[in-house]
Formats: structure tokens, C-alpha cells, sequence
């Protein structure tokens, strides 16, 4: 090897090693397209969370009341509608021309 072409290999790794060390490629979009993205994932991520609320919200509020109405139902005024010992027992959802029949 020639002395030109030993300093031209030394300097082909040099720039080889500083791309290598320089990393992957930037993002090449302008920083303001970048942030705004990364708002609008902020901004996502923002609205899940207050739908997710509402929801626990919402799931905790019809327990309440779904044991309101199982209490109201086993309430002592209401047991002798409930207590069917030796009455017909009334399905509310069979058709209305079956009863009887059956």
C-alpha cells in the first residue's frame, strides 16, 4: 500500500465508524410535526382515561342501585308476592292465550 491510499483507508473507517457511532437515521420530519403527534397520542391516551372513569363510574352506580332494588324486592312488604307456596306460580313472560294450559 501507498501512503495516499493507507490514509484514505484510515479515513474511509474513521467516517464509517462515525456513522456507526451517529446512530439510526434522525426523524426527518420538523419538530413541530413530531410534538404534534406526540400530543395528539398525549391527547388519546387523556380521553381513554376519562372514558375509562366514566365507565368504573357508571359500573359502580348500577351495583348500587341494582342492590337497592334486591333489597326493596326482599323487603317484608313485598314478601307475600314473592312466597308462592301452594298458589300458581305466573310466568310474566309466557304467552297470555298459554296460560292455563299447561
Amino acid at each position: 500500500m501507498t501512503g495516499s491510499s493507507s490514509v484514505s483507508s484510515v479515513g474511509l473507517i474513521f467516517l464509517l465508524i462515525g456513522c456507526a457511532a451517529a446512530g439510526p437515521e434522525p426523524d426527518l420530519r420538523p419538530r413541530s410535526v413530531r410534538s404534534s403527534a406526540c400530543q395528539e397520542h398525549t391527547n388519546l391516551h387523556n380521553r381513554l382515561d376519562v372514558v375509562e372513569k366514566k365507565v368504573e363510574d357508571t359500573v359502580e352506580n348500577l351495583e348500587v342501585e341494582l342492590a337497592a332494588l334486591l333489597d326493596a324486592i326482599e323487603a317484608p312488604k313485598w314478601r307475600p308476592l314473592l312466597d308462592n307456596t301452594g298458589k300458581t306460580v305466573v310466568d310474566i313472560l309466557e304467552d297470555p292465550g298459554q296460560r292455563g294450559r299447561s
